[in-house]
């Protein structure tokens, strides 16, 4: 669709072509798809180099297709970001319209579908249970204490909210909900879509996220639409840096702004399988 549409030159459509024909054609498994790349110590910035990519190119291709947020995949090893750009071309050709999926009656169905696998395997799936104590031995977990009984396990994976002292918090994260009586402007009248503002085009580091749905997926009324957009906080003002989101989705019926802080592990848990 990019080689289709005017956001490129003619040279610059063919460069791109022969990129997108190379990261086809690359298999990590077989040195000779590698033209000379070697995929664990080149550069991505070296590889949009020897294609002779253009900067809004090199933003369009590390940000909406790698799905990147900053630019510092840039100088780390190709491999990962060209298989990155592999998966999203597979997905667009096995779908047609679009490379992402989308739960019908939303993402609360992907627990749900968890539960029901789970259950398959002998998992046990509790609901609204009080957590007392994560049950630590020997520095390892054991266990997650609930009502006077401990649910054994081999590995934990929880909200940093349970464990405050092995977490740190990097940054923050701006959310608006918004609720529309129309489809986003410039979209063909779409029921869904993600659009991605890159962090160049709004002089940032980040990069701006906006996601659309409505009753095709059964979370809206039937004529409404729900857009949710998003980015990392970098200033005093979070709601200025989402406003070119926003200035997209005009006019708003209703929003919902929410700051969440975000948080790291203090260690790869590799030890305590936490």
């Amino acid at each position: 669709q990019t080689l289709v549409l005017g956001l490129m030159g003619l040279f610059e459509k063919r460069r791109f072509r022969k990129f997108l024909v190379y990261v086809a054609n690359f298999d990590e498994n077989d040195p000779r798809t590698f033209e000379g790349v070697d995929p664990k110590k080149t550069t991505m910035r070296d590889v949009y180099k020897k294609f002779d990519l253009g900067q809004d190119v090199i933003d369009f291709t590390g940000h909406a297709l790698a799905l990147y947020r900053t630019d510092d995949y840039l100088d780390q090893p190709c491999q990962e970001t060209i298989n990155r750009i592999k998966l999203y071309s597979e997905s667009l050709a096995r779908y047609g319209k679009s490379p992402y999926l989308y739960p019908l009656y939303g993402l609360g169905e992907l627990p749900q579908g968890f539960a029901r696998l789970s259950a398959i395997y002998g998992g046990t799936y509790m609901l609204n249970k009080p957590i007392e104590e994560i049950v630590i031995e020997n520095g390892k977990v054991v266990g997650v204490k609930s009502e006077g009984e401990v649910a054994r396990c081999k590995q934990l994976i929880c909200d940093p909210s349970y464990v405050s002292d092995r977490v740190t918090k990097v940054g923050q994260v701006i959310r608006v909900i918004c609720i529309l009586s129309h489809p986003i402007k410039n979209t063909n009248d779409a029921n869904s879509c993600q659009i991605i503002i890159p962090q160049n085009q709004v002089n940032r580091k980040s990069d701006i996220y906006v996601c659309m749905i409505s009753s095709a997926h059964n979370v809206a009324a039937q004529g409404k639409y729900i857009a949710i957009a998003s980015t990392t906080v970098e200033t005093a003002e979070p709601e200025k840096e989402i406003k070119p989101a926003l200035d997209l989705l005009e006019p708003i019926e209703q929003k919902f702004v929410s700051i969440s802080d975000l948080f790291a592990p203090t260690d790869l848990g590799t030890e305590s399988q936490v």
